[in-house]
């Protein structure tokens, strides 16, 4: 069905289409081989109907064949894979003959996600390339299929979580592997950002150290979806210079992208906006009816079960309804790799998903995507309307607009999307509460030397802040050994222990998994969960042995955890004084602590009662910016506390226009007079442990934030606040009290005291102003 027939369908009766964009066709180019691919790899890439290479694949693995780290940033289906592929099937079609032990020229092929691996390898299995043994190797691996893979396997297929808990620590293992890397592919590196990436940069730098070690110089393949300096990303993970090949040559169909703002309807005098998860459910249901092969992203997992239950239920009988499902994190893996097949072979039409499949894994064909609110990150809104349109049928994106400042903002702004470029990936490895055990692991693994640290800003300092606390011992020649009773215990995904099983209390089934420190809100005693369109109630969480036990109940009402925080100002880094008005980058330590959950009724929200949690506090030292104002700059601020609350909820919507950040990824403090600056402030902090660059990027940024900001609630059609610009998901205070009017008049206080002089404090970075005696890097804070 034609694009615009599409839309027609899509529409509802009251509209919601805010803005529509063609992205026009883009012809293909080819290019002769290089001329070092030798006759049988073109042979087997013949077989296999590519006959000739684009441009940008030609570059970039001729870059990697030259010996030079590279990273190949082009769209969702512009054949990245071509380009880390030909150097090392070329390695494997002139290394040892089939059946000999591996040897010279070995590959590691490192994904994000064992699904992806599992993607790669089905493909790679295409190539009948003489020499080329492939191995999956993760930790759904028996330990037999290993042994196989380390001496038989010239491409191991992983991920960087395989890679930190069993490949490093069991190095002598693998050292034939080590010896005769050759290169090493790191595949979709954009997503390794935030505190994530900087666990997989160190633990990349931990690989490549011990490759030199086994005497191997191993050349680094990455492949990322357009971002901004790309080479510079690459160069954050691995710490060394890359080059990077952004220019497509792949053909396009062309799309149409429509902004969607779901209906509003007036409900006591006041605009009330339809709810996104049931507009995105209703499209999806529309589009599988129609036959169109459908793709919805959705940002949370609850989300997609709600979006996959309310599709089926509007087919009804519909037969169409049965090729309807979810896919997220959480499921099992046989669950996982059905699903994955069905989409893949076309017996699911419609599927709602976290940003698991995000990912390249290779789903052919597809018609359509539906985005259940902006994704966060510019990167991943390409990356998603990408998954659609491959092969010669223009696609169909559809994002529709959640009830939140951020997606309001930019369905009537789309030049914020079209007309911006796309952000550059932030990480940290130097983050002293990521470096600590990342440096104890080296330490374990091969004595450090003082050239390995100084390759690291600030990791002489943790370091010696180790061997104070008796976990590194420095010998002379300045060699750090690990001296700990056993291995440090280190999880590249957060912060804290490695999650929560949820089980059937009845029969003990396991039903899936939860971050711990997502744990504490999502499934509390009490608290109402949801899984592939069923609904279960927890009995208890027992946060020692990491289980929350569930039972099965349909009750009519949902429920919402209540937080309370403090913050503590430790030490400020950097500031701007602008007469009234102070802007403040600095560290901070913030203790939450979930004390109870509300009951609301399913669909009105209305509140049946609160009950009372015990649950322990949650200590997060981080990085914040913050602002204060003059209270003589105020007299005219009717409600100072509820207009604070209200710039701080907006300005945390907005953060991620900015930065490389969703909302869920950063927290907010508002208070009159805070006790540490003893003026109204506003804070906005990492949520992370040590920080994860956000807050520093709204400091660098800070009069494009809070100026979108300001303009998102100033735009607002609501008289007194509503979600869609001051009212916040995340409130532990259940939105209480806010003040349209005020914030506006703060923020736009704030931005005109930036017009006049600015006095600008590099202050000592990192001060330990108030540090505790008992506050260790190691091992509390992993």
């Amino acid at each position: 069905m034609p694009v615009d027939q599409l839309i027609a369908a899509l529409e509802s009766e009251d509209g919601g289409l805010r803005h529509l964009r063609r992205l026009p066709p883009r012809e293909s180019v080819r290019t002769a081989w290089p001329e070092w691919v030798p006759p049988e790899v073109r042979d087997a890439l013949a077989d296999t109907g590519i006959t000739r290479p684009w441009p940008h694949q030609a570059e970039a693995a001729t870059h990697a064949f030259e010996g030079r780290d590279v990273v190949v940033a082009t769209g969702t289906a512009s054949g990245k894979s071509l380009a880390y592929l030909l150097p090392l099937l070329t390695e494997a079609a002139t290394g040892p003959t089939p059946g000999s032990q591996a040897g010279e020229g070995r590959t590691l092929y490192l994904a994000p996600t064992k699904a992806l691996a599992a993607d790669q390898a089905r493909a790679v299995s295409e190539f009948q390339v003489p020499g080329l043994i492939p191995a999956i190797v993760d930790g759904d691996t028996p330990f037999e299929h290993r042994q196989w893979a380390q001496r038989f396997a010239n491409l191991i297929l992983s991920n960087p979580d395989l890679l930190h808990h069993s490949l490093l620590p069991r190095h002598r293992m693998w050292r034939s592997l080590l010896k005769h890397l050759k290169y090493v592919v790191v595949d979709e590196c954009h997503v390794y950002r935030g505190v994530f990436g900087a666990h997989v940069a160190l633990t990349l730098r931990r690989l490549l150290r011990l490759a030199e070690h086994y005497g191997a110089n191993p050349t680094v393949i990455a492949a990322s979806a357009t971002a901004a300096d790309p080479a510079a990303s690459l160069s954050v993970l691995t710490g060394r210079p890359a080059v990077a090949v952004t220019e497509d040559a792949s053909p396009s169909p062309g799309a149409t992208v429509a902004l969607w703002e779901p209906v509003t309807y007036e409900i006591e005098g006041e605009p009330q906006q339809a709810s996104t998860l049931s507009e995105t459910a209703r499209m999806l249901a529309q589009l599988v009816r129609r036959g169109v092969r459908t793709l919805a992203f959705v940002p949370s997992r609850r989300g997609a079960e709600i979006i996959a239950a309310e599709a089926k239920a509007r087919l009804g009988a519909d037969p169409a309804a049965d090729r309807i499902a979810a896919y997220r994190a959480g499921y099992l893996r046989e669950h996982r790799r059905d699903l994955e097949a069905d989409l893949r072979e076309g017996r699911l039409l419609g599927v709602a998903t976290t940003n698991a499949l995000e990912l390249g894994i290779d789903v052919t064909g597809l018609d359509a995507v539906l985005l259940c609110g902006y994704p966060g990150r510019l990167a991943s809104f390409w990356q998603q309307i990408g998954r659609a349109g491959r092969g010669d049928t223009e696609a169909l994106a559809v994002m529709l607009a959640k009830d939140d400042p951020l997606d309001t903002y930019l369905v009537h702004h789309p030049e914020a999307i079209f007309d911006r470029p796309v952000e550059a990936s932030v990480c940290d490895p130097s983050n002293p509460y990521v470096l600590a055990g990342h440096l104890c692991l080296a330490a374990e693994e091969l004595p450090l030397r003082e050239s390995d640290l100084a390759a690291i800003p600030g990791s002489k300092a943790v370091a010696e802040q180790l061997c104070e606390q008796k976990l590194l011992r420095c010998r002379p020649g300045g060699r750090y050994y690990w001296i700990g009773s056993e291995r440090p215990e280190v999880t590249l995904r957060g912060s804290g222990p490695m999650g929560v099983d949820i089980a059937e209390t009845s029969t003990g089934r396991l039903i899936g998994t939860i971050d711990a420190a997502a744990s504490h809100r999502l499934v509390h005693r009490g608290a109402l969960y949801l899984h592939q369109g069923e609904s279960y109630i927890v009995d208890d969480l027992d946060l020692d042995d990491g289980l929350a036990l569930v039972h099965a109940a349909k009750p009519p009402w949902t429920t919402s955890a209540q937080e309370i925080t403090h913050l503590e100002v430790l030490a400020e880094r950097e500031r701007l004084d602008m007469g009234d008005v102070a802007l403040v980058l600095g560290e901070v330590e913030v203790t939450s602590n979930v004390i109870s959950y509300q009951r609301r009724r399913i669909p009105s929200g209305e509140v049946i009662d609160t009950q009372a949690l015990d649950l322990p506090p949650q200590t997060l030292r981080t990085v914040a910016v913050w602002w204060t104002v003059a209270p003589e700059a105020l007299e005219g601020i009717t409600d100072l506390a509820g207009s604070l609350h209200a710039a701080e909820h907006a300005s945390i919507g907005l953060l991620p226009l900015i930065a490389t950040c969703d909302r869920w990824d950063i927290g907010g403090l508002s208070t009159a007079v805070h006790m540490d600056t003893e003026l109204p402030t506003v804070f906005v902090y990492d949520g992370h442990p040590g920080g994860a660059g956000f807050a520093e990027q709204a400091f660098r940024k800070w009069r494009d934030w809070l100026s979108a900001t300001k303009d998102a609630i100033a735009d607002c059609d609501c008289k007194l606040g509503c979600p869609s610009c001051i009212q916040s998901p995340k409130c532990g205070n259940g939105n209480e009290p806010l003040h349209k009017k005020g914030a506006v008049a703060i923020l736009d206080l704030l931005l005109k005291a930036g017009e006049g002089p600015l006095q600008s404090t590099v202050l000592a970075p990192k001060s330990a102003a108030k540090e505790k005696e008992e506050d260790d890097l190691w091992p509390g804070d992993f």
